[in-house]
């Protein structure tokens, strides 16, 4: 007789994988001997055994929880299985409003990387910088953490703190820094003019979320508004810009491409391609641009800046983009959960795969990160001179010289 606990086990292996496709299981199927998910057997067994006969007791769905985790983190760095209370948050951050740091990060190895903290955010205030390394939460390694576990653990209600041990590229020994979690308000766009008298404009996109494109827009049109005439000239800052919406990253770069390709998704199947094109209605005027980028420039920026680039509309300025050049669904399960799964990689016009490469920009200006606040007063050093938008604007009033000047 099957012990009960090994049913149950059995039972719950089953649900396990009982989204996976059909035409996998039809495929295995069609192999000489071949059992389909044979090796959930073993799996069943190992969850029955736990139960049964570990020391402490163990709640039934953290252990098929913590499977889930250990299934996704063998995928790739971007591809994450979220407990119910991290997908919340995360259908937050689509709106631009949520608790916690406000810091994008991914695994490289087994290191936790900053991608980009949010403007605004705790994070940018403790002086974080794309590329940072994140050895510990809370005195956790995160060593062996899965992606999922260190975005919950960095989650949190208003007013908690959380310590976060950093390490940077020249620092003697890591620094433990002091976060306290906010509700997180993010705009994803802001301007402002750069030059009134030439109507040169500055506009920051922060994040792709629902309606960017139409923020940009209005930006644009309150621009022409204030300058009583047609701009003259447009710095897109799309720098620490962790990316967000694939539709929304086509439908911005649609605001300066009249024609051709945006971008083109590929997934598992080569003859599974979705390409993006530009449409002709409400293109912008040719205006010079230059957009700004740096190592936290990541996936929906960089299907911007690859298109834009790509088709010569505009000049890319600053340091090599992050590389993260994949498509993820996101997948609502039953219970609450959701699963973010790599589906798909995109290119840009010209069919260049950035993924772990980065877009170089046309003008190199690199900028050193800034040290982090002292340990001992957590303040912020005083913010140096942008560089990198005083070379864009002023290639915007000389080109020939403002590109001798990035050099």
């Amino acid at each position: 007789m099957r012990h009960p606990r090994l049913a149950v086990a059995a039972a719950i292996a089953v649900a396990f994988v009982a989204g996976l496709s059909l035409s996998h299981a039809a495929a295995a199927a069609k192999k000489p001997g071949a059992q389909p998910y044979k090796p959930l057997d073993v799996f069943a067994e190992v969850l029955a055994s736990v139960e049964n006969n570990y020391v402490e007791p163990i709640a039934e769905e953290e252990l098929v929880y913590g499977a889930i985790d250990g299934l996704v983190a063998k995928l790739d760095p971007h591809s994450v299985f979220m407990r119910p209370d991290v997908y919340r948050a995360m259908h937050d951050e689509a709106v631009g409003e949520f608790d916690g740091l406000g810091l994008e990060v991914s695994v490289e190895g087994d290191t936790l990387v900053v991608v980009s903290p949010v403007a605004d955010s705790p994070a940018e205030r403790a002086g974080l910088h794309p590329g940072d390394k994140i050895l510990s939460i809370d005195g956790e390694s995160t060593r062996d953490m899965t992606l999922g576990e260190a975005l919950r653990r960095m989650r949190g209600a208003p007013g908690t703190k959380v310590i976060l041990e950093i390490m940077r590229d020249g620092f003697q020994a890591p620094l433990k820094l002091t976060l306290v979690r906010d509700r997180v308000r993010m705009q994803s766009v802001e301007w402002r003019p750069l030059d009134a008298e030439r109507r040169l404009v500055y506009v920051r996109v922060k994040a792709f979320q629902d309606r960017t494109d139409r923020a940009i827009r209005k930006a644009l049109d309150d621009a022409r508004g204030a300058f009583k005439g047609e701009i003259e000239g447009l710095v897109v800052d799309l720098r620490n810009n962790p990316g967000g919406l694939l539709q929304q990253a086509v439908r911005v770069s649609d605001l300066w491409l009249a024609q051709g390709v945006i971008v083109s998704v590929e997934g598992r199947s080569k003859s599974n391609v979705e390409i993006e094109r530009a449409r002709e209605k409400d293109t912008e005027p040719g205006y010079p641009m230059v957009i700004l980028v740096n190592k936290g420039t990541a996936s929906a920026s960089e299907i911007v800046a690859g298109a834009l680039q790509d088709h010569g509309r505009a000049i890319l300025l600053g340091a090599t983009t992050f590389g993260k050049g994949s498509v993820q669904s996101i997948i609502e399960l039953e219970d609450g959960s959701g699963l973010k799964l790599t589906v798909a990689r995109y290119f840009t016009p010209k069919h260049r795969s950035i993924h772990g490469h980065g877009i170089a920009p046309d003008i190199a200006v690199e900028v050193a990160p800034p040290p982090p606040p002292s340990a001992r007063d957590g303040k912020l050093p005083a913010a140096g001179p942008d560089l990198q938008l005083e070379r864009a604007a002023l290639w915007l009033k000389d080109p020939a010289r403002g590109k001798q000047a990035g050099r």
